[in-house]
């Protein structure tokens, strides 16, 4: 770590930066709110259309995002349907 990086802060990764918030929704939804669908979907689908659409020219459509709970276990899935090489 530089002495500038120091003062100046460090700029987080996009990768670490959304792996921090998926922790935190999914800590918060195991804290004992359980609904049927999570408020917090439809953003976090926006979030992953806004991130990938800046490098790949991707349809909103084709990403999904779901949460599946059986049991005592919580799957949050998310599916992204890539564009064909050209």
């Amino acid at each position: 770590m530089s002495f500038f990086s120091f003062l100046l802060g460090e700029k987080k990764k996009t990768a670490s930066v959304a792996k921090e918030r998926l922790q935190i929704i999914l800590a918060h939804e195991r804290s004992g709110r359980h609904t049927s669908e999570p408020d917090y979907l439809p953003a976090l689908q926006r979030d992953l259309i806004e991130v990938i659409s800046r490098y790949i020219n991707i349809n909103p459509e084709d990403i999904k995002v779901q949460l599946d709970r059986e049991d005592n276990l919580e799957v949050l899935e998310v599916k992204i349907e890539l564009p064909e090489p050209r």
